[in-house]
């Protein structure tokens, strides 16, 4: 190895170690978050924007969020070695910043609380799941077995693959109808990034909704459902054993670094406009399109049924966002005026948290080979990325007393999509 190289990978994993810790390549310890604060900068300026822009180069800081439109302010996971620095770097060229979360460790703390359900709470229902806790994924799995084994007339099961770690990868088929392979169909995916704990969350209360709510049952009569809770399983429990805020999948994607973004890894525009090349970055795209098992197993099977499918839902966090085609870019699909107008109409039913609605790549930011994208890009009409509360007081680390209300609040916009699914034939 020359001195050279040497000195560059030596100079990268120093970095690496400085900000945010996305993880330990020497050991399996676990990652911890104490002294990191979120930051909430508010550039009023284009200036202001690309001095923001460099200082997260230079830094290699996480973004969690930030918005193209207007005044949009910018949320970054500040370590704490860095923090007296960059106050007076933002003070400098007047950059406002709000400090959302002072200790990011002790809210991780807090939501992190062991499930406390009693067993005879468990023996009464036939399971652990709720949704008042974040739940590991054998308690997620154990409840679909469960359903599928309870309600055979209406909920199968299925195993599309395995993930890189060995984990099987399971859609969750619901519906009353006699031949429901002829009927409109609606997809609907969470857990993507793995940090984003809330989504298996709301596409579990859909799922226990639709099977277990006797007043739904109209929803399943002439509508298929396929419901994927966890397409990220190795990443997801990454985070629940190592670090917190590990987004990516597990995959080996270089000597120092894993995982791929799955959001970044289909194939549609793969590689463009807000995909990396880097293997060590949060939006690496991977070495090709569908290189990631998760994705070409997801993919294969939407393909399967992407006839019958009108509606597509993945789920993300956070921000309180329905967004549309297209992402790579800001452009438009010729129907947007459609898809917008029912995204609109969703968007009115939230009560508590209140959604906005736009082009994804104007809205928010470029993102190639995204599975929305890839998913109207193969015919799907109605297709969505919805990012779910909070609109950054927690971000990622969203704490449990805020699930049950972002599930119930989501559920009459999730009939909007439905009634619209159902009257599609063609």
């Amino acid at each position: 190895m020359s001195l050279l190289l040497a000195a560059l990978i030596f100079n990268s994993l120093f970095i690496a170690c400085l900000t945010a810790p996305q993880e330990h390549v020497w050991t399996d310890e676990v990652v911890s978050y104490s002294g990191f604060q979120l930051w909430s900068i508010t550039p009023h300026n284009k200036e202001g924007r690309e001095f923001l822009e460099k200082i997260q180069r230079d830094y290699e800081l996480d973004v969690w969020q930030e918005s193209r439109s207007g005044n949009g302010t910018v949320d970054v996971l500040i370590p704490p070695d860095f923090q007296p620095e960059l106050k007076l770097r933002l003070a400098d060229v007047e950059i406002p910043y709000l400090v959302k979360i002072n200790d990011v460790q002790t809210v991780i703390n807090n939501g992190n609380a062991k499930v406390s359900i009693s067993d005879e709470k468990v023996k009464a229902q036939g399971y652990k799941m709720d949704w008042t806790s974040y739940h590991r994924l054998s308690d997620i799995y154990s409840y679909l077995t469960y359903l599928a084994n309870s309600f055979p007339q209406i909920v199968t099961l299925i195993d599309i693959g395995w993930s890189y770690e060995g984990r099987p990868l399971y859609v969750v088929r619901i519906s009353s109808a006699s031949s429901p392979d002829t009927k409109p169909a609606i997809w609907i995916d969470g857990g993507i990034h793995a940090r984003e704990w809330i989504t298996p969350a709301v596409a579990t209360y859909f799922i226990q909704q639709l099977v277990e709510v006797a007043g739904n049952a109209e929803l399943s009569t002439n509508l298929v459902w396929y419901i994927m809770p966890v397409m990220n399983p190795d990443g997801y429990e990454f985070t629940h054993k190592r670090n917190r805020l590990w987004r990516k999948s597990r995959s080996k994607a270089a000597l120092f670094c894993r995982g791929v973004d799955h959001n970044r890894n289909f194939g549609y525009k793969w590689g463009g406009l807000g995909a990396s090349r880097n293997p060590c970055a949060e939006t690496f795209r991977g070495s090709a399109a569908f290189s990631e098992r998760e994705t070409a197993a997801v993919s294969k099977f939407i393909q399967g049924k992407s006839t019958n499918i009108k509606v597509s839902i993945t789920l993300h966090s956070y921000g309180q966002y329905i967004i549309l085609p297209w992402a790579y870019d800001v452009l438009y699909p010729t129907d947007y005026d459609e898809l917008l107008a029912l995204a609109e109409n969703a968007a009115s039913k939230f009560v508590r948290f209140k959604y906005s609605v736009g082009n994804t790549a104007q809205l928010l930011y470029p993102s190639s080979g995204s599975s929305a994208d890839w998913a109207k890009s193969i015919g799907i009409k109605y297709t969505y990325a919805v990012e779910l509360g909070d609109t950054g007081t927690y971000g990622f680390v969203l704490p449990p007393s805020l699930i049950l209300p972002i599930c119930e609040d989501f559920f009459p916009a999730l009939k909007v999509f439905a009634d619209k699914a159902a009257t599609m034939t063609h």
